[in-house]
């Protein structure tokens, strides 16, 4: 696991260097055309392809197919990196990267953006889910389709999909959490949960992790007053930090599973004073948090963890193009190479499906902050 995590941190160097010729909208080999509508974000990237908007026959030479994929929203930065890894290696590899970011984080929106790609007759949806199980119906219409589905980041249900492309196990999440509010609160007191949505597969599976957790009685100093959901939106982010400091005078910490949630609370945290009262943990993006990342009484948060989503993004992309291929099923067991990101195995998930783990998460703090900021 240490080696495989070596290997992660040196590529996320190398990606970084990647992801100005990952964004740029021309270049003399690639064409994008973007759309954009009221409730969604599309973006079509052509490798070595000619079609596009018809189902791609893999043999032909220097052919790989057509990959879609679909994040939880647009405007999130933590997406659109995701984003940025997949359409990396989908590109080098030869095929064509629809890019799918609904406007907002529902189930609703993803269900249109899935409907349309069936219609498309893609090779492979990879979905981060806004709900685990309302996507179903049309994600079973698109496997029986023919299209490879699998899912990332957050998960569908088992029924849905072909593997799951997961950043860390759901329980060392919880763990380390849990963990890191009792060594920033010094193992008591009040603590509160911001999380995105209350529908958010990743995030309700890492929170009921750390209710498990705190079941131990190491931690019993410790007490939840209340799980509140910024929905992934800054500014209801925002509002229910507020909400938080003003409901519960005694707070000690709060931790916030989610990037977006985690900055907003930081702000709140630092712009009203109160750092040296209450701090912050959870997962956030070093290029977002290096301002408020600190162990004193200015900074609101002391360290926190996550792992390099556009790694994500790249495992995802290696995932459903070794599925297109025929090269793994999604079986618990099977093992096959992600590029230059190593060999992984497919092993049992919690839901009764399978997963694939990128690795252990990573802490962030003031003696590295200022070197991952620059990277992601």
């Amino acid at each position: 696991m240490k080696k495989k995590l070596l290997s992660v941190l040196l590529c996320a160097t190398m990606v970084s260097a990647m992801l100005a010729g990952c964004g740029s909208s021309t270049s003399s080999t690639d064409t994008t055309k973007a759309s954009t509508t009221d409730t969604a974000q599309t973006t079509e990237t052509k490798g070595e392809v000619t079609e596009a908007d018809t189902k791609t026959d893999t043999s032909a030479s220097g052919d790989i197919g057509t990959y879609a994929v679909i994040v939880k929203s647009a405007g999130n930065p933590y997406s659109s990196k995701e984003i940025s890894g997949f359409k990396e290696v989908i590109e080098a590899q030869g095929g064509t990267c629809i890019t799918k970011e609904p406007e907002s984080a529902s189930a609703e929106a993803q269900i249109t953006m899935i409907n349309e790609l069936v219609a498309q007759q893609v090779d492979s949806i990879a979905i981060a889910a806004n709900d685990k199980d309302a996507l179903q119906p049309a994600l079973t219409a698109a496997k029986n389709a023919g299209i490879v589905v699998s899912s990332f980041d957050s998960s569908t249900n088992a029924e849905s999909r072909v593997v799951h492309v997961n950043q860390a196990g759901t329980q060392i999440i919880g763990q380390t959490l849990v963990e890191a509010v009792a060594d920033i609160t010094g193992g008591e007191g009040q603590f509160a949960i911001l999380s995105a949505t209350s529908q958010a597969t990743n995030q309700n599976a890492w929170i009921e992790a750390m209710q498990s957790v705190m079941e131990d009685t190491q931690y019993a100093g410790l007490e939840l007053v209340d799980i509140v959901y910024g929905d992934d939106e800054y500014q209801k982010s925002v509002d229910q930090t507020q909400a938080l400091l003003s409901n519960y005078p005694n707070l000690k910490c709060i931790c916030a599973p989610t990037t977006v949630g985690i900055m907003a609370a930081a702000k709140v945290l630092q712009d009203q004073g109160v750092a040296d009262k209450i701090k912050l943990t959870g997962l956030g993006l070093p290029s977002e948090m290096a301002d408020y990342i600190g162990d004193d009484d200015t900074h609101s948060c002391p360290y926190m963890y996550l792992w390099n989503p556009i790694d994500i993004g790249r495992l995802s992309a290696y995932t459903s193009i070794a599925l297109v291929k025929g090269e793994i099923t999604g079986a618990a067991g099977e093992t096959f190479t992600a590029g230059d990101m190593g060999d992984y195995e497919i092993v049992q998930a919690a839901d009764g499906g399978t997963e694939i783990i990128l690795g252990p998460p990573f802490k962030f703090d003031s003696s590295n902050i200022e070197e991952w900021k620059e990277i992601y």
